[in-house]
């Protein structure tokens, strides 16, 4: 390879190429061996600015050994360029960044910017300090694993890692080619030995599968969520071999997608197996000196479990450990991010300090930093054995520059405010003679992209890719990419929404959950335990023994087994689990015991009967107030009200989306609106409440922010402020912050319409504030307010539009949601990379204190302490500066002045104190996304909705928080308080708030309707009874029509065909499991809704068996009873009776006319029953002869497509 160039040596050493030379600059800094061009320190390309094309043409990569230096580059014009390089060569590049966030960006940046061939892969980080007696989360073991294994095959391509990651020691990559297998269809599967072999890999064996790493055995069937995939997948067995492979959906239970082939991999970075567990005792032995009788970890690993924290012994496991460099190609090029070096420095300072502090625990000793990290100089001398790009933004290196050479993207942000927001954008485009791509991360944020750069007469033309673009697209054009950056070579300038709208944009989640559905959370039967209370509809309340099979005529049939007073038991079949309801209104052990064939539960059901007539009455009163009220309605939203949505810096969740959908519905109807937006903290519901007061204030309207504490109408305050900093609307608060002179003004300014929103405590429910024209009360946690608010804000109710906001609804408000008086709209989709809170409740000890505080101290965060005794919270701060001196400690509480404790806020919110020693006056009103860890003192004395909230006070970014709950000692905690502890610390799940709030329903009573009384009415028949009610009430009179009392619920249906109808236990092994599907198949209520079950069944656990053939065709002719008003159907292999309810469909006559037609086979019993002598064999024949009696007697071809 020969250059002929000719350049001119500047003073600084640089040569300089004349103008005429310009397409043919090098700008790649070393020349090969063999140019003509003598070696100097720097060659570089300054003369024009560099086109990205010129660019791409002279890019090279680095020999081994040698070190490329690039320079001058802005934006993404850096990922840009070595994206391009990557795509046109055969090598395998590793980009070292200098942190985790650096290493999803450039991933994104990368596989954008790239050829679509180019495969980049990410190592994630444990996201686990040093020593921590946590695992890392599962979602980032199985990308580590998939992502080692496929570097052990790769040859081109990409892999960006944080440099913690590279320093890390891994398993031998022996290990994870040896522990991975591949299946497909007609392969050889024992599913015992394949079984055992998950087990000793890491994977944990239970009834449902829902999160990698688990499987589940159910006869012929396996469920396995493998490490690496996306979805969990289900193995088909014709005897032992594979007879089909589909991915299913966890949430479901239902097959995606056949597939051809899949590959397990372990499901840990260590192995189980007995060998390895042996490896582990005896290089335990070697390296502590330490009684394994009082090493908890010691134990479980013999035992065969995976113990949390146990990756940081992973060196004990094997006989040596690699590094990442092992699973590399030997050619490949690393590229080395700016500040990698500080950042190791600085990760090794961390881990030794940790090192130091728990060195000395006898219980849980550690490794030193050097068996589980290499230290720098060791990862720097092998990176010098490769290729290196190192990337040098700040110009410190003089030696093999390369230049890039590109520009900032120019100044087009958005002046949302002017008439005209994208002039600067649009006088750019006008001028520049550069191709311009736009970009947006997102399809909901490229829609609004395209519709602002159409009100800016901006036509820009929407393509696929950059690679694409970038040969034949059009300018300007518009795409999808999550990236933020932007760059500007001479002909190609990239921009993104980001720098048009401004501040960054959140990710999507990886892992969207469904939206929660209310009714189902309570009116199931999951969680149903031994000894559980139940209301079975006509002999009232007993108690769960479990399923129990009885024979009867010959065949086994399964049966619910209750039990009530004096040991009385009632089986209940199996088809009529649609009477059964699982009891909520009282705790378990205060639920009544009924007894079977007294009349107190037949006196019990007609006084709820009474009070539910009253209580649908007034109900229907409250709906038709409202309904004649004369409300407002809002104009629909307009160009302006999609420049305020712009400005929101994140992606709505699909839950998000709905309710503020709902919200402008309600908001543009004339009638008043009450709404209920329930959502987990920190899951936007503030966003949906802003939307809302935007298209009010915009009306001309007046809007109360209502708040139960004064940290909470600052901090709405601010956010308020902040989100409407580019509009005109006035915003003020009012609370006790405020002086007393600034209130009486702010009372001018609300009484003459100046203020367009307040936002403030219960003080402006009082006589002395007046509003001018009060259009929409916005309440955020309303169950806070007392019962002389709530009266004030009855009254508000029927002129004002209302949107109550709350984290977890006590059970009243729950109520009042699900029967449908108020609109109710649930948030459960957690915001991108949102982590479940971990919680733990732990007897109160100053060890586990120190591990919690310095855990999230060591990583810069902050720490809040909850002692909520005002008389000795300053003592508690004293011991907690003795446990950790370097503690930045704060204190704050109620019966502080204002301005003292204004200041204590001030300093933890804006670090100046990282350790704040409070009572629960933060549970309403502090976000500190840098506080992730929360101590809750004597936990035991909250309630279930505080400790939510307080709970809700850390993991609000993508960091993993910590919740501890103290308690004392176990005798000293009332029954009460452990369930309340038990629930919250199960509900670890993100979005879980209205799942708790069932919980309070059991553990508290259900609230009375339409009182203020907390106690709960609804004892005595149960919640989902006393709801059934009161639905059947308020249709009823909505009908005109009086409810009967005596008959509050439907009358049940019997049909019974002397048939084997049930769900075998070798065909659905789990007895829970079981016991959902029955109850589901009973409450069917279409033969759609069967069809649907039955198609699900078929997919999650195989063929249906004769037996549950009969069972869903039994259910099918119930269904078409109950719609002719048949009470029972019995027919047995010689004759058969059918009972008629009193209001039956059946036509007489045509019931007449049959038994004239066929009176050896039909016999009048009475006006109400039938006789039927017919010889009826088999199960068969039965189904057939009953098909068609009901064809006959309802005048349709209802079964003429249908088999027995």
């Amino acid at each position: 390879m020969e250059y002929e160039l000719h350049g001119v040596c500047n003073r600084q050493g640089r040569i300089e190429f004349p103008l005429q030379n310009a397409d043919f600059i090098l700008s790649f800094g070393l020349l090969p061996q063999e140019s003509k061009v003598s070696r100097r320190n720097e060659i570089s390309a300054k003369a024009l600015p560099m086109e990205l094309k010129t660019l791409i043409k002279q890019l090279e990569v680095p020999a081994p050994r040698m070190v490329h230096n690039w320079q001058g580059f802005s934006g993404s014009a850096d990922s840009c360029s070595l994206a391009q390089l990557i795509s046109d060569s055969d090598k395998f590049f590793i980009f070292v960044a200098s942190g985790s966030e650096e290493v999803e960006s450039v991933a994104n940046e990368l596989q954008f910017f790239g050829s679509s061939k180019l495969n980049v892969l990410t190592i994630p980080e444990w996201e686990t300090l040093p020593y921590d007696s946590f695992s890392p989360h599962d979602d980032l073991i199985s990308e580590r694993l998939a992502t080692s294994f496929e570097l052990l095959h790769a040859n081109n391509g990409a892999l960006v890692v944080s440099i913690r990651s590279l320093l890390q020691c891994m398993p031998p990559s022996q290990f994870v080619r040896s522990r991975s297998f591949l299946f497909e269809p007609g392969q050889y599967f024992d599913i015992q030995l394949e079984r055992q072999r998950l087990i000793q890999t890491g994977y944990r064996h239970v009834e449902l599968v829902m999160e990698r790493g688990e499987f589940a055995v159910r006869g012929s069937i396996m469920d396995i969520y493998p490490m690496g995939s996306d979805l969990p997948i289900r193995i088909d067995l014709d005897d032992d071999v594979i007879d089909g492979i589909r991915s299913f959906d966890p949430d479901s239970q239902r097959t995606i997608a056949r597939l051809e082939t899949i590959r397990l991999l372990p499901a840990k970075e260590f192995p189980l197996d007995q060998d390895a567990i042996a490896r582990f005792r005896e290089s335990w032995h070697e390296t502590f000196d330490v009684d394994v009788r009082r090493c908890p970890i010691y134990q479980e690993v013999s035992e065969g479990m995976a113990a949390q924290g146990l990756e940081y012994y992973l060196p004990l496991f094997f006989e040596n450990t690699e590094t990442l460099f092992d699973y590399l190609p030997q050619d490949c090029v690393f590229v080395v991010a700016d500040k990698v070096e500080a950042s190791a420095s600085h990760f090794w300072k961390e881990l030794v300090a940790r090192y130091e502090s728990l060195r000395h625990d006898i219980e849980r000793p550690v490794l030193p930093p050097e068996r589980l990290f290499q230290k720098w100089p060791v990862v720097s001398k092998l990176l010098r054995q490769h290729g290196v790009i190192q990337l040098d933004p700040s110009r410190e290196r003089d030696q093999n520059v390369v230049e890039l050479d590109s520009r900032s993207t120019p100044p087009v942000r958005a002046e949302l405010r002017r008439s005209d927001p994208g002039t600067a954008l649009r006088q750019y485009l006008e001028t520049t003679a550069s191709r311009v791509l736009f970009t947006a991360e997102s399809p909901g944020r490229l829609a609004h992209l395209d519709e602002f750069l159409r009100r800016s007469t901006v036509v820009a033309v929407e393509t696929q890719d950059f690679s694409r673009w970038l040969k034949v697209g059009v300018s300007p054009g518009l795409v999808i990419a999550p990236i933020d950056r932007g760059f500007a070579f001479e002909d190609v300038v990239v921009i993104s929404d980001a720098q048009i709208f401004g501040r960054e944009l959140e990710r999507p989640n990886k892992n969207p959950r469904r939206s929660v559905d209310p009714e189902w959370i309570i009116r199931n039967l999951t969680e149903l335990n031994l000894d559980a209370p139940v209301v079975h509809v006509e002999h009232g309340i007993g108690r769960y023994k479990g399923l129990e099979t009885l024979v009867i005529d010959r065949h086994p049939a399964e049966f619910l087994t209750l039990e009530y007073a004096e040991g009385a038991r009632l089986y209940v079949p199996i088809m009529s689990l649609d009477l059964i309801s699982r009891y909520a209104g009282a705790d378990h052990e205060s639920a009544p015991l009924h007894k079977l064939g007294a009349d107190k539960w037949s006196k019990e059901k007609r006084r709820a009967a009474e009070k539910v007539r009253d209580v649908a009455a007034e109900l229907l009163d409250v709906y038709a107030r409202r309904e004649i009220a004369e409300g407002f309605a809002f104009p629909r939203p307009d160009a302006d009200y999609e420049r305020f949505c712009d400005e929101f810096p994140f992606e709505l969740t699909l839950d998000q989306r709905n309710a503020i959908d709902a919200m402008v519905g309600d908001l543009t109807r004339v009638r008043s609106a009450d709404r209920l937006i329930c959502g987990d903290v920190g899951f936007g519901k503030t966003e949906v409440a802003m939307r809302a007061a935007y298209i009010a204030s915009q009306a001309g309207k007046q809007v109360a922010v209502l708040v139960p504490t004064t940290l909470l109408a600052q901090q709405h305050y601010e956010t308020f402020s902040d989100r409407f900093s580019q509009w005109p609307q006035q915003i003020e608060v009012v609370s006790r912050m405020r002086q007393d002179m600034e209130v009486e003004r702010l009372k001018g300014e609300l009484s003459n319409g100046t203020v367009d929103i307040i936002i403030g405590t219960h003080r402006l429910l009082t006589s002395d504030f007046h509003f001018k024209d009060l259009g929409l009360i916005i309440i955020d946690e309303e169950h806070r307010f007392g019962v002389r608010q709530k009266e004030r804000l009855k009254s508000i109710r029927e002129s004002a539009d209302v949107l109550a906001l709350t984290a977890t609804p006590i059970p009243r408000t729950l109520n009042m949601a699900i029967s449908g008086m108020r609109e109710l709209s649930i948030i459960a989709t957690p915001p991108a990379k949102r982590l479940a809170i971990k919680t733990f409740v732990i007897r109160k000890n100053r060890q586990i204190i120190r591990e919690a505080v310095d855990r999230e101290l060591s990583r810069g965060g902050q720490v809040f302490y909850i002692h909520n005794d005002v008389r000795t919270i300053e003592q508690t701060a004293e011991e907690l500066s003795e446990l950790y001196p370097v503690a930045r400690i704060a204190v704050g509480h109620g019966q502080m002045p204002k301005r003292r404790l204004e200041k204590a806020m001030a300093d933890f919110y804006h670090r100046r104190s990282n350790l704040l020693v409070c009572s629960t006056i933060i549970e309403n009103g502090i976000d500190v996304p840098n506080a992730n860890t929360i101590v809750i003192d004597r936990a035991d004395k909250f309630g279930l909705a505080q400790l939510h909230q307080l709970r809700g006070r850390v993991g609000r970014s993508t960091r993993q928080a910590y919740a501890y709950l103290l308690t004392p000692h176990p005798k000293a905690v009332s029954r009460e308080a452990r369930k309340r502890l038990d629930a919250i610390e199960a509900s670890g799940e993100l979005g879980i708030g209205f799942t708790l709030s069932t919980y309070d329903l059991e553990i508290r009573g259900a609230g009375e309707l339409l009182g203020d009384d907390q106690s709960g009415q609804i004892e005595t028949v149960g919640y989902t009874m006393y709801m059934e009610m009161l639905e059947r009430a308020v249709s009823a009179i909505r009908e005109g029509n009086i409810p009967h009392l005596d008959v509050p619920l439907s009358d049940s249906r019997e049909v019974n065909l002397h048939s084997l109808a049930l769900i075998p236990e070798e065909y659905v092994r789990d007895v829970d499991m079981r016991l959902i599907l029955y109850k589901r198949i009973a409450g069917a209520v279409s033969e759609s809704e069967l069809k649907e079950l039955k198609i699900e069944m078929v997919d999650r656990f195989g063929s249906i068996p004769l037996a549950l053939l009969n069972l869903f065709l039994s259910t099918q002719i119930k269904l078409s009873a109950a719609a002719l008003g048949i009470k029972r159907i019995d027919l047995g292999p010689a004759k058969g009776l059918v009972e008629f309810a009193n209001d039956t469909a059946v036509d007489p006559h045509r019931l007449i006319k049959l038994v004239q037609e066929s009176p050896e086979t039909y016999e009048l019993i009475d006006g109400n029953r039938l006789r039927i002598n017919r010889a009826l064999e088999t199960e068969a024949a039965r189904f057939t002869f009953v098909e068609k009696f009901l064809e006959a007697i309802n005048g349709e071809d209802r079964y003429s497509d249908k088999t027995a």
